[in-house]
Order: C-alpha cells, then sequence, then structure tokens
C-alpha cells in the first residue's frame, strides 16, 4: 500500500497515478479484511475505489491531461525533503514507543452480527426511490462527461 502511495506522489503520467491510487484503495479494503471489517472494506472498494476512481479518469480525459515533463532535481530540496521525512519519522516512532495504548492487548471481536443484512434491507425497502434517483443521477452525469470531452460535435 505505501509503494502505490509513492506512486501516487512520484509518478509523472495521471492515468497512472489515478492507477496508483486505485491499487492503493484496494489496498486498504485487504487491510479491512484482515481486521475482521467486510462490510468497510466492501464499501471501500464500491465507493473509493469505483465511483471516485472513474469521477477521476473523467477529469483527467475532460482536461486531456498529459505526463509532465522532466524537469531538473534541486539538491538543496530534495535534502530538505529528506530530512523533513526522516524527522518526522523519528518523531513518529518516538511517540508511537512511549504511548501506553499501544501497549494494550487487542480486544477479541464479537461473532458476526446481521449489521450488514439490516443495512442492505434498510436501504433497498426504505430507501430504494432515492437510491434509484442517485443511480439515475449518476448515469446522465457520466453521459454529459462523455458528450462534453467530444472533440467534434456533429
Amino acid at each position: 500500500m505505501i509503494a502505490f502511495g509513492l506512486g501516487v506522489v512520484t509518478l509523472r503520467s495521471p492515468i497512472s497515478c489515478a492507477m496508483c491510487l486505485v491499487s492503493s484503495f484496494i489496498c486498504l479494503a485487504a487491510v479491512f479484511v484482515t481486521l475482521d471489517a467486510f462490510f468497510i472494506a466492501i464499501v471501500q472498494v464500491l465507493v473509493a475505489a469505483g465511483a471516485v476512481m472513474v469521477l477521476f479518469l473523467f477529469i483527467i480525459m475532460l482536461l486531456n491531461l498529459q505526463a509532465e515533463e522532466c524537469r531538473r532535481v534541486k539538491l538543496g530540496v530534495m535534502l530538505g525533503g529528506t530530512v523533513v521525512v526522516l524527522s518526522f519519522v523519528v518523531l513518529l516512532s518516538q511517540a508511537l514507543e512511549s504511548s501506553p495504548q499501544f501497549s494494550k492487548p487487542i480486544p477479541v471481536l464479537m461473532a458476526p452480527s446481521q449489521d450488514v443484512s439490516m443495512i442492505g434491507m434498510t436501504l433497498f425497502h426504505s430507501f430504494n426511490l432515492p437510491f434509484q434517483i442517485v443511480g439515475v443521477l449518476l448515469l446522465v452525469a457520466t453521459v454529459g462527461v462523455v458528450l462534453l470531452s467530444r472533440r467534434t460535435l456533429r
């Protein structure tokens, strides 16, 4: 996940950055799965990796962003950035080592409950019409972006 996060910051192509961000979101969902938070993992994939990244890619297509040109690296800026990052890592590790909260054992999770099924029943029974309206609104927005991003009008 950290490697994909670094790819978002360091890569020059906007499409590559967006794909690294999607991969980072998927890795975060995997972390939620290992913590037995399956619903949050599914929502992470659907909302963050799905809807938000589709929006980002449409904006990249609409603005026709190209890869950034290479610039000369300044030694002073690189040295200053390295010092800031290393000092942040040292301070963070000292804070985590001295915190009594991280020495406590992790409590055992309770038995699986019916939270996900209750959320689904509420969403599709009580809020069915607003759910369908949001779907149609997203479809109209997608068609609008495709029409706006066309180069030539017929």
